[in-house]
């Protein structure tokens, strides 16, 4: 059901989209913090929905196809404002080092979300859900860790390389990304050149 406190969760991920958006025109310091607090939220939100299904027997397909769309959604919104916003502050000379730091390893990561969300499509046409590996979980932390790290910037400590910092999570996630995409393509490929596909022994969201 749609009014499972799971469900509602997830939909507030969707809803914090253009609530975060917002804060990229709310001067600094209190709009990039306030950014990195509700993609916080949003964030902590993934993690308790699906505990909160398993743990109340509220799984459901409606979840299962929510959960994935949000977390989609959240990544690829902050991930595009963080780049035109990155690329409209540095001067010119500045633009190819913005692009082998921060455009290079976003483009990855939203390029899985896709090759990742269009194989799951194809295959649940065939009955097969494909389990989301450990190594699939690490990325997704590491890769909402590092988006909450660039949502602060330069707001952060003057001690701190801050951006920096976020910048080189961000290829970390980007690593894993291409490593699990593989993983998630060469499943989808065995499954779809089975005779007689299988559906796997548990389901559970790609990330």
């Amino acid at each position: 059901m749609l009014t499972t406190l799971p469900n509602l969760l997830t939909l507030s991920r969707i809803a914090a989209i253009p609530l975060v958006i917002v804060t990229f025109y709310v001067p600094p310091p209190y709009g990039p913090w306030i950014g990195c607090g509700l993609f916080a939220l949003a964030g902590f939100t993934d993690w308790l929905d699906g505990r909160l299904a398993r743990l109340w027997k509220q799984q459901s397909e409606l979840g299962r196809f929510l959960d994935p769309i949000a977390d989609k959604l959240l990544v690829a919104a902050v991930l595009f404002m963080l780049g035109a916003l990155q690329l409209r502050q540095d001067p010119p000379p500045g633009r190819l080092a913005v692009t082998i730091l921060f455009i290079l390893p976003a483009l990855v990561i939203l390029s899985r979300e896709i090759l990742v969300s269009g194989l799951r499509e194809h295959l649940a046409t065939l009955k097969v859900r494909v389990p989301s590996s450990r190594l699939a979980k690490w990325k997704t932390g590491l890769q909402m860790g590092a988006i909450g790290v660039l949502l602060v910037g330069d707001a952060g400590p003057a001690f701190l390389p801050v951006t920096l910092i976020g910048e080189l999570m961000l290829w970390a996630a980007a690593v894993l990304t291409l490593i699990t995409g593989y993983d998630y393509l060469r499943a989808g490929l065995d499954h779809m050149t089975e005779e007689t596909p299988v559906e796997a022994a548990k389901p559970s969201s790609a990330r």
